[in-house]
């Protein structure tokens, strides 16, 4: 049996990480990021990791080439025989291109993004009002979901972070970004039947359990031809 793959997709806010964390549970594959891969190779000085450092410190993004190979070598590890959940990436059809021709004939895909209404996760105050604990990702919120000891970790103690980016002034760019870059990663995806599209704004456990009932049902991944689109 296949690889069960899942790719998240969804605004800033809507709770992909908290989802993600449930599946891990659930499914027992782990959770696999960009910004952490990125720091795990440039710690571990490997080529990608080295040239990724290049470009960081000259002020230049890194290339999809680069985050391209990180992804390729991550998911060659032995955690990720049975699968893996992709959080960040691909970001843009370039990489979904690239990452199409890392999957096998047997693995089963699921590209499932948490919708949203960007005006309601303002108001909600999603982004300003959260929290993370930096040792075990939990996530909190000031307004929604506090922790039981101010601004420290219910799970392991530690002191919890406000996100550099989730300031007001810079919240509605980020929505505006991620509209630009996942419209076109949403179309490439449905065009090979493997969109799903969750309501985020949902309780977490009923979106936790569609999400688990969409990778449950998937099918074997047929591999799609560029003549196929």
């Amino acid at each position: 049996m296949g690889r069960k793959i899942v790719i998240l997709l969804g605004h800033p806010g809507v709770g992909k990480g908290t989802q993600a964390r449930a599946i891990v549970q659930h499914l027992g594959i782990p959770q696999i990021s960009t910004g952490d891969m990125l720091r795990e190779a440039i710690a571990n000085k490997t080529a990608y990791g080295r040239e990724a450092k290049e470009k960081m410190d000259a002020g230049e993004l890194v290339s999809d080439s680069i985050v391209n190979g990180i992804v390729s070598e991550r998911i060659k590890r032995d955690d990720c025989k049975k699968g893996f959940i992709l959080d960040g990436y691909p970001r843009n059809v370039s990489q979904a291109e690239t990452f199409r021709k890392l999957v096998k004939n047997s693995d089963r895909l699921s590209v499932i993004e948490l919708s949203a209404d960007s005006e309601r996760l303002r108001k909600e105050k999603r982004l300003v009002g959260r929290l993370m604990c930096p040792g075990c990702g939990e996530i909190y919120n000031e307004f929604s979901k506090a922790p039981r000891q101010d601004q420290m970790c219910d799970l392991c103690g530690r002191q919890l972070i406000h996100r550099s980016d989730d300031r007001e002034d810079l919240i509605k760019e980020r929505f505006r970004t991620y509209h630009e870059e996942t419209y076109p990663l949403t179309e490439f995806y449905k065009g090979r039947g493997l969109y799903h599209q969750v309501d985020g704004m949902r309780p977490i456990n009923a979106v936790t359990e569609e999400i688990l009932n969409i990778i449950d049902k998937k099918k074997l991944m047929t591999p799609v031809t560029d003549g196929g689109r």
